[in-house]
């Protein structure tokens, strides 16, 4: 049976194509587009419509059909721009090897692998190319970096307090929000009594009620000076993940958001009652006990605009964002050598393009290519 983690893997591999049984089989691949001295396949095409397919239905399954013919027709685009990005990223220099090894390493842990062989052990047994895997994380890596470089960065400087302004006003009630505050703990559990000596008479209730007791008073007194190092100037965060008994204590103790309604009415009253950054006294819970720091509160209703300004720049952003990318493409196609084989169409394409000449030398890189393995049907 697979695991989670192992499915989570599989949806990131299936992206990468593995030509292994194509180049056995000596395939013969239509090329239905070239990128200067790059190709598009036929089975890249076919292959990215099935990816969109599925995408539409994880997204909205009622409406599935629709979103896909909405869709379909700039998928040849899109691969287009990718060979652009990732062309623009070479001659930057940018080759994403660091950001690469952050990503692969990050994926380990979170599906709880020992080492970066496992990793591509867990690779291997879906099918796929770990090669291949690897190559798919690092052009997005590239082409990422190269739009917030080249597209990007310009455009903050351009969001004006009146742009920011008109957003907010025409925007308020999609911002209404409930009350809510994020929360951390603290969490002190009593220590268990040591189980007796094999052989030793089991204690009595009351010898177990005292023992209770004690460890509960010794929990109470740990808690007590754990709250006066806080309220004497100790990182809350530093406390939690060297004392905290709770799951949370890795994180500094972070337990995330709350809307009001939901939790433990005797939490609730002391905790909505709260500023953010201010922390609780000790609380006895049934765990044992609990010290809670507000870290955010969210009060009900629209909020302010200076409360909001990095989400509504962020919107502001994105909406200049695709016009602003589209108009850098455009002019990458401009620069580049550009030809799409008839029946298909680059809903991108500049009518400044530059249609690549036919040399003796591209012929004679044609014929060698043919003589490999998997060889491909050149039609344009």
């Amino acid at each position: 049976m697979k695991t989670a983690s192992m499915k989570n893997l599989y949806g990131l591999l299936i992206a990468v194509t593995c030509f292994s049984t194509l180049a056995s089989a000596q395939v013969v691949e239509e090329i239905i587009a070239r990128v200067n001295n790059q190709i598009i396949t036929s089975s890249e095409f076919s292959r990215n419509k099935d990816e969109l397919r599925d995408d539409v239905k994880k997204q909205d399954a009622a409406n599935a059909d629709k979103l896909y013919a909405e869709r379909e027709g700039d998928i040849l685009r899109d691969l287009i721009d990718q060979q652009l990005l990732l062309e623009k990223g070479k001659d930057l220099g940018i080759s994403g090897d660091t950001e690469l090894i952050k990503q692969l390493d990050q994926m380990r842990k979170d599906m709880k692998l020992d080492t970066m062989e496992d990793l591509e052990k867990a690779a291997s047994s879906q099918g796929i190319s770990y090669e291949d895997f690897k190559q798919n994380i690092r052009n997005r890596i590239i082409t990422q970096k190269v739009i917030g470089d080249e597209v990007g960065q310009r455009l903050y400087g351009t969001i004006t307090k009146d742009d920011e302004q008109k957003f907010y006003d025409e925007h308020k009630s999609e911002m209404e929000q409930p009350e809510a505050i994020k929360l951390s703990e603290i969490l002190v559990t009593p220590a268990k009594p040591a189980a007796p000596d094999a052989g030793a008479p089991k204690p009595d209730a009351d010898a177990k009620q005292a023992a209770d007791a004690v460890a509960l008073a010794a929990a109470e007194a740990k808690t007590n000076d754990l709250l006066k190092q806080i309220r004497g100037g100790a990182s809350f965060e530093d406390i939690a993940k060297k004392n905290s008994d709770g799951p949370s204590a890795a994180q500094g103790g972070d337990l995330g958001s709350f809307k009001r309604g939901t939790l433990a009415k005797e939490l609730e009253d002391v905790t909505f009652a709260m500023k953010a950054g201010e922390v609780s006294d000790a609380i006895r819970t049934k765990q044992g006990y609990v010290i809670l720091k507000v870290t955010e509160h969210q009060r009900a209703g629209i909020p302010a605009m200076k409360d909001v300004e990095p989400r509504i720049q962020d919107a502001l952003y994105y909406q200049k964002l695709q016009p602003a990318l589209r108009a850098y493409l455009t002019k990458l196609r401009e620069e580049a050598y550009i030809d799409v084989k008839t029946g298909y169409v680059d809903t991108g394409a500049s009518p400044n393009e530059t249609k690549p000449i036919e040399t003796a030398a591209a012929k004679e890189a044609d014929k060698n290519l043919k003589k490999k393995k998997k060889k491909f049907l050149w039609v344009l």
